[in-house]
This record gives structure tokens, C-alpha cells and sequence, in this order.
């Protein structure tokens, strides 16, 4: 065989032959590199805003020179998410996004591409001045501010229904856009629709999961001689419900029964399990009515009887007094779960470190002690769950001088700001749900306050 004959037998194609083939391998590979970067920016983030703009700054400069993302609300609205533009000096935060005019029988192109119509190329752009309602001069207005020279509008289909359009725009001749592209936004609009219902199943799957754990949640004893709050928060980073709860009622004997507890998970069925150990533990807390060691000792028993495999760490603390003229106290035993936060009026802090045993669930022959603290006049006592003060990247204990910081400074203010408070500075960015409740001892003259929860 001669040397200059291809594995074929053909004779080698010329230069620009070759040239061309090159052009072609390389065309492809761009558009796949293209294509495997804006799917893995739709798929770093189940947030819908956040992952469609990480697609924007992949599609520009790349594909187009601006391009933008409207979506259909779940008012049925027709509403633009995000622009993005090339040159940043062009668009001011948020401008032109937002909710955009009706759509039904608007002569813009993107209401066409909203009924299905699509890939539209559009090579021809008319004045503002011409346009035929309202919808159709915001299309036009934004062709002219941001000039446009080719433009393709895609609708975004999942599961037979338009979730919305993507419009990719050149504003320079040298590199329109045409036909030979289509097939590449399609097969992007569809990745951006699937990343889209994705995020909106997730959202709702999500939202149904919360308000589920929400209801499970008790109301508090509105009628007793100490004031409480309570406070509930999901994940709000991750976005997942778990296994935190707490809970308050009263004794028949007048002690009122604080509960702090958190079942090990962050899913469905932990806010499930949740339910269960809160229901056991009020049901074993109203028959038996002993020390809170005791009680923690019986639901340890009955966990390792009912759910062989579950663990989860737990509080449970009375307040009461022994007799009208002696201060109040808190009567508790902790099961493996963080500290109870002691704050006086004055504003000193001291965790109560009394009563110690390890979680519920390991060894159902654990001795469970408990401790007894007086509580001043005005004080509070916070029990809270482990995503108040943990962050994955620093030590248990800077989070729990945060929260001693925080709750010095807050010590006089009412106990639902308090609350609040706590979790806007302490859990804004956490990575776990969060539970609390407080408890607030009022003065000698004061009279009985009300519980309030959210």
C-alpha cells in the first residue's frame, strides 16, 4: 500500500477537504462542550433562579451574545427571570426582568413559542413604535435597546405542557445565528425545561413535606403561670425537612412539661418517626408521672422495643414549684442532645450541664440521671436543637458562644422576639432544621402570660 493512502485505500483529501472535516469534528465538539456545561449548571443547584442564571453565564458569550429566560408562573403569568448580557455595562441588576404583559394573543414571538411554535429564527426586526400590543412592544423595545441582528426563540417543553421560552440573540453579522442551530437550542430548551419541572417537583414535593412536619407540631398550653414560644425552621440551605420537635403541655399537678427532641434523618419518614416518639413520650409523661430521668428511661425501653434501629437525642424538663412561696425551678434530664441555655435578666448565660445521659436508642439499660436548677425571676430557659449552633466547617463551641452572645443581647427583649431573633442570626444559613422553645419566669408580681408558638 502507498504511503499516501488512507486505512481506507482512498487517497488522502486535500487541504481543504481536510480543512472542512476539521471544522465540522470541531463544530461538534463545541456544541457538546456547550451543552455538557449548561447541564451541569441546571444541575448544581435545585433552586430555579440561581440555576437558570449560572445557564445564562454559560450561554454568554458561547452560543449568544445576551440572551434571556421567561417562565410561566403558577398564576399562569408569564414572567422574565433572567437576562444576560455580554457586556455587564449594559444591564443594571434586574433590569427588564420580571413580570412581562398577558400573552394571549400577543404577535410576539415569544407568545408564539409559548403555543408550542419553535425554534423560531428571527432575522427581521421591527420598530418599537410598530409593535401590536403589549407584550409585543416589551419584545420589540428589548430587541432595539439591547440590538439584536438574529435572534432564536425556544419554547421549554416538559411533560407535554410549555413551562416557558429561552431567547438567544446575535447582535453582530459576522457570527448570526441560522438554521444549522436549531437543533442545538432545542435540544438545550428541553434540558432547561426538565431542569425547571425538576425544580418546581422538588419545590412542591418540598413544601408538602414542611407543612406535613408542621402540622405535627403541637400548639402550646395557652392557660399556665410561665410564658412560652416556640419556634420551628427547615433547613433552610438544603431545604429538607427532619426530625426536630418540641413540645409543651401542662400536668394535672400544675408542672408545665418542656420537651426538646430530634430523630436521627432529614427526610419524610423521620418527621414521621418524629410524630411517634412525641406521642409515645406525651402518652408514658401523663401516665406515670415521674422524674424526668424515669420517663426518658421508659421511651428508651420502648423505642428499642417498637423501632429496634432509631436513635435520637431528647430533653425532657418540668417547671414547677414545690410550693407558692419557693422560686421556680427546671426539673430535667438530657439524653444525648445539646445543653439547656440558662439567661437571667441581667443578661449572664450559663449552659445547664445536669442530668446527663447518652441518646436514646444505644443501650436500653443506661442509667438515666436528672438535675434540678432553680430559675431566677425574669429568666429564661431555651432548649433548642443542634442546627441553632453546629456549621460543618468550625467547632460545636464557637457555635455555642454565639448563642450565648446572642441571647445575653436579648435577654429583656420579649421572649417571641427572642425567638425570632435567635433563629434570623444564628440559623439563616443553617444546613439542618431547627426547633426551640423557650420558657420565660416572670417576677413575683407579674401575672401569668400566654404561650404563644409559630
Amino acid at each position: 500500500m502507498c504511503a499516501d493512502r488512507d486505512l481506507h485505500g482512498g487517497d488522502p483529501p486535500d487541504g481543504d477537504a481536510a480543512y472542512e472535516v476539521d471544522r465540522k469534528v470541531q463544530d461538534a465538539l463545541d456544541r457538546l462542550t456547550l451543552l455538557i456545561n449548561a447541564a451541569e449548571a441546571l444541575a448544581s443547584t435545585l433552586d430555579e433562579e440561581t440555576g437558570l442564571r449560572r445557564l445564562c453565564h454559560t450561554l454568554v458569550p458561547g452560543l449568544a451574545d445576551w440572551c434571556a429566560v421567561d417562565l410561566v408562573d403558577r398564576r399562569g403569568r408569564l414572567r422574565r427571570i433572567v437576562i444576560e448580557h455580554r457586556d455587564a455595562d449594559r444591564l443594571s441588576p434586574g433590569l427588564y426582568e420580571g413580570l412581562l404583559p398577558p400573552t394571549e394573543g400577543s404577535a410576539a414571538a415569544v407568545a408564539r413559542a409559548l403555543q408550542g411554535a419553535g425554534p423560531i429564527l428571527l432575522t427581521e426586526f421591527l420598530p418599537p413604535h410598530s409593535a401590536a400590543d403589549p407584550l409585543h412592544a416589551r419584545e420589540l423595545e428589548l430587541f432595539d435597546r439591547m440590538t439584536a441582528d438574529t435572534a432564536v426563540i425556544a419554547p421549554l417543553r416538559a411533560r407535554r405542557q410549555v413551562l416557558g421560552v429561552i431567547t438567544l440573540v446575535r447582535t453582530t453579522r459576522e457570527a448570526r445565528l441560522d438554521q444549522d442551530v436549531l437543533s442545538l437550542v432545542e435540544d438545550l430548551a428541553h434540558r432547561v425545561a426538565l431542569a425547571v419541572d425538576n425544580s418546581r417537583l422538588h419545590f412542591e414535593a418540598q413544601h408538602t413535606a414542611e407543612r406535613l412536619q408542621r402540622s405535627l407540631l403541637p400548639d402550646l398550653p395557652a392557660d399556665g403561670a410561665v410564658e412560652l414560644a416556640a419556634r420551628y425552621q427547615s433547613a433552610v440551605a438544603t431545604a429538607q425537612v427532619g426530625g426536630d420537635w418540641y413540645d409543651a403541655f401542662l400536668l394535672p399537678e400544675g408542672a408545665t412539661t418542656l420537651i426538646i427532641g430530634d430523630v436521627a434523618g432529614h427526610d419524610l419518614r423521620s418527621a414521621v418517626t418524629m410524630s411517634q416518639m412525641r406521642n409515645m413520650l406525651r402518652g408514658i409523661a401523663c401516665d406515670r408521672k415521674e422524674p424526668p430521668g424515669k420517663i426518658l428511661a421508659r421511651l428508651d425501653a420502648a423505642t428499642h422495643i417498637l423501632y429496634p434501629h432509631q436513635t435520637l437525642t431528647c430533653i425532657y424538663a418540668l417547671v414547677e414549684k414545690q410550693s407558692p412561696d419557693e422560686p421556680w425551678q427546671l426539673h430535667y434530664a438530657v439524653a444525648g442532645h445539646p445543653e439547656p441555655l440558662l439567661v437571667t435578666w441581667e443578661g449572664e448565660t450559663r449552659f445547664l450541664d445536669g442530668g446527663r445521659s447518652m441518646m436514646l436508642g444505644v443501650d436500653p439499660d443506661e442509667h438515666r440521671p436528672d438535675d434540678t436548677e432553680a430559675l431566677p425571676p425574669n429568666s429564661t430557659v431555651l432548649l433548642y436543637t443542634d442546627g441553632l449552633v453546629e456549621r460543618r466547617d468550625e467547632m460545636l463551641d464557637r457555635g455555642l458562644a454565639r448563642l450565648r452572645q446572642h441571647a445575653s443581647a436579648l435577654a429583656r427583649e420579649p421572649l417571641e422576639t427572642f425567638c425570632d431573633e435567635l433563629l434570623n442570626g444564628l440559623a439563616a444559613a443553617g444546613t439542618d432544621d431547627v426547633a426551640l422553645i423557650a420558657v420565660r419566669i416572670a417576677a413575683p408580681a407579674a401575672g401569668p402570660a400566654t404561650a404563644t408558638a409559630e
